[in-house]
Formats: C-alpha cells, sequence, structure tokens
C-alpha cells in the first residue's frame, strides 16, 4: 500500500494523515470546504487520545491552548445559580489527563503539522467510488479522476463517502430525540472562561466563554426529529425562535443575535451506529464511523484515538488493506461503543426532560461537594472510565524490507 485518500480535514482526517506519513504512505486529503475550518465550541480530549497526541509531539501546543474553563456553572431561569463545579470534578477527570480547547485551535494545530508532506485538496469532494483489484478509482466533483490504495471517509456525521459506499444515512442513524443550534455572539454577559447553562424540562441554553475569543451560545431542545433540509437555515432559525420564544435568562437577546451569526449551525442530536466500518479498499473513521453525538463529550477522543489505531493496523498489514481494515474495526469497536453509550447516560446532567427529572438532576449538583468530602464519585466518573478503556498499540512504522543475505 502506497497511497491512501481521505475526506475530511478537521481532526480525525489530519491525525491519520500524520500517522500514515510517518509509516511512509502517500497521503491525499481531500475537503469540501475551501480552507481548514476555525471555530466551533470548545472541545476535548482525554485519556489515550492526550496519549496519542503526545506521541505526535503536539501536547505541547494543544496544551497552549487550553480554553482555561474554571467553573461550569448550571442557573435558572431567572438567573440564580443552582451550582457552580470545576469542570474535572463534574466530569470525573480527576484520575486521567484531560485538555479542553476550541476546536478551531485544534484543527490549526493538526492542519500545521501535516501540511508539508501531506498533499491537501480543498473546495472539493468525491462523488463516485469503483473499488477494484487494482485500487479505488475516485472521481471528483472539481479535480481529475485517481486511483488510490486505499479511501477513508473522516468526513463528518452525514459522511459522503459513507453514503457511496454503505448507501443512506438513515438506517445508522440513531436520533437521541433532540435538535441543536450553536453560534457565535459577542461577549455581553460578563463571562470569563466558564460555561453557564440554563435548563427547561426538555430545553437548554448554554453559554462557552473561552479566554477573548466570542461566547458559543448553544441551543438544545427535546422533540421529534423536524423535517427541515440541512441547507435550510431560515427554517432551522424558525424553529428555534419557535421553541425558545418566551423563554428567560439570556435566551431574548441570544435568539435577536442567531439572526445576524455567520457561523449558525443547526443539527438533530445523533449517532451512527453501523454493523461495519469497512468494505473492501474504504473504510471510515471519526463521526463519519461511530458519531457518539456532543452529549458524550468524546466525540475528538475517539476520533483522535481511531485515527491513530486505522494508521497503526495499515503499518502492521504493508501489504493487505483488505486484513488491515477488519484489524482496525475489532480493536476500535468495544472502545467506541463504551464512549457512546456515555451520551443516554448523561443526557440527565445536561437535558433532563421533565420536571421531576431536572429537579433530581438539581439536587445531585447540590451534593457533589458533600460527595468530594465524603470520597464518593462524582457524576462523570464513567466518562473518565471510558476515555482510558483502550491500550494504545506501537507507533505505526514504515515497513521494512527483508534484506537477502
Amino acid at each position: 500500500m502506497t497511497s491512501v485518500l481521505i475526506s475530511g480535514a478537521s481532526i480525525a482526517g489530519p491525525v491519520l494523515a500524520f500517522w500514515l506519513r510517518r509509516a511512509g504512505v502517500e497521503v491525499t486529503v481531500v475537503e469540501i470546504a475551501p480552507t481548514v475550518r476555525g471555530g466551533g465550541y470548545p472541545i476535548d480530549l482525554r485519556g489515550v487520545a492526550v496519549d496519542v497526541v503526545e506521541r505526535m509531539g503536539l501536547l505541547e501546543p494543544v496544551e497552549a491552548a487550553r480554553t482555561g474553563t474554571r467553573a461550569l456553572t448550571f442557573v435558572t431561569e431567572r438567573g440564580r445559580t443552582i451550582a457552580s463545579l470545576g469542570p474535572a470534578t463534574l466530569l470525573g477527570e480527576q484520575s486521567i489527563r484531560a485538555v479542553e480547547l476550541p476546536r478551531g485551535d485544534l484543527t490549526t494545530v493538526l492542519w500545521e503539522a501535516t501540511r508539508d508532506d501531506v498533499e491537501y485538496v480543498f473546495d472539493d469532494r468525491i462523488t463516485a467510488l469503483d473499488d477494484r483489484d487494482d485500487g479505488v478509482h475516485v472521481t471528483f466533483r472539481r479535480g481529475t479522476p485517481r486511483v488510490f490504495d486505499l479511501v477513508i471517509g473522516a468526513d463528518g456525521l452525514h459522511s459522503g463517502v459513507r453514503a457511496l459506499t454503505f448507501g443512506p444515512e438513515a438506517p445508522v442513524r440513531r436520533d437521541l430525540g433532540a435538535c441543536y443550534a450553536a453560534f457565535s455572539v459577542p461577549n455581553v454577559f460578563g463571562l470569563d472562561r466558564e460555561a453557564v447553562m440554563m435548563n427547561l424540562p426538555g430545553r437548554s441554553v448554554t453559554l462557552y466563554a473561552v479566554r477573548d475569543q466570542p461566547v458559543t451560545a448553544l441551543f438544545s431542545f427535546a422533540g421529534p426529529t423536524p423535517t427541515l433540509d440541512h441547507r435550510d437555515t431560515e427554517g432551522q432559525r424558525l424553529l428555534v425562535e419557535h421553541v425558545f420564544g418566551g423563554v428567560g435568562w439570556w435566551a431574548p437577546e441570544l435568539l435577536v443575535r442567531m439572526r445576524r451569526a455567520e457561523d449558525f449551525y443547526f443539527d438533530t442530536v445523533s449517532q451512527i451506529r453501523m454493523p461495519s466500518w469497512t468494505r473492501g479498499r474504504v473504510g471510515l473513521i471519526g463521526d463519519a464511523a461511530h458519531a457518539p453525538s456532543f452529549r458524550s463529550g468524546q466525540g475528538t477522543s475517539i476520533a483522535t484515538v481511531g485515527a491513530y489505531v486505522l494508521a497503526a493496523e495499515i503499518a502492521a498489514h504493508p501489504d493487505d488493506v483488505r486484513a488491515a481494515l477488519p484489524a482496525y474495526e475489532a480493536r476500535m469497536r468495544g472502545f467506541a461503543t463504551q464512549n457512546q453509550d456515555l451520551a443516554t447516560s448523561g443526557a440527565f446532567i445536561t437535558s433532563p426532560r421533565t420536571g421531576s427529572q431536572l429537579a433530581g438532576r438539581n439536587a445531585l449538583l447540590r451534593s457533589v461537594p458533600l460527595l468530594e468530602r465524603l470520597h464518593l464519585p462524582a457524576p462523570g466518573g464513567a466518562i473518565a472510565r471510558a476515555a482510558t478503556a483502550l491500550a494504545l498499540p506501537e507507533e505505526p512504522r514504515p515497513a521494512v524490507a527483508a534484506v537477502a543475505p
């Protein structure tokens, strides 16, 4: 195997590209966006994902980009504090390594680490894949058709590679009965390196303040999956305005600013659950294979670890693509599933659906300081266990040809 095409230049794609180049493979990354995407709300690297970044030699710039979040505060609709907790306490991170940083900062670090020896093709996408004996014949929207030994989809929840190879999204998408909208707003709230969440039954409004950057606003609400085209941003804004009309706290101000936000993004809260992530010479990593939804808090970590594991298996099977892909899946399946399951167990904290659930959540949050004094587990301990539930294979290295005596 000498050539690999990766679709997607966010996180999983560049991590895989980094390790494949380390293993001596020629790598091309195609990205539909015109450039590396910045912005986005804060994301987390935890447990073995931090180990992967350290092995890449990138832990220092990643650590330097830390958000420095001091507290996660839960408030009532009138703005009264229910509980204010350190993020490590709430998420059970005291015993593991964890880094929270802006998504755009991580994508920039990965881009700078790979741009000199990886071919990046922006403003293009794959439109057809034909897996033959001599490789995968790839057709692009703009570029000239090419042939690769292997094609990997790292192109997100709504993966184009997955659609071309495995069929429609609906059978493998598991909707969790909620939607969310995210966008950036100026920091007119007096927040400093903190997150504040206001919950009503089935609805939440969250503000993330990261250093001197704009605040990320997040509306989330439970209900049936809406029949909106993903390109219908006006319909999406109208839906959010309808659901949160009349809600207090900062919601009225945010709804006004949502209208002017250039980075408005709307989607369902969904996971991808597939019986297999590979077929022939085509494979999937990251959200394309096993999106856990943002409720798990582990999407970035699973993507980072999965990219590393796939590169390790490719390096271990340099002459047999069809063996490398199943080996990657066998090693990653349990880890991915355990982290996906966090999305449903953690919903009690971030997304209580009824008044009684909200009251129980609030009582639990108020009890956390007592739990700490009694040395009892915090509610986020499951995250720490899932984040460390995989032993990383050895670093991918170039295959060494046998030398005749």
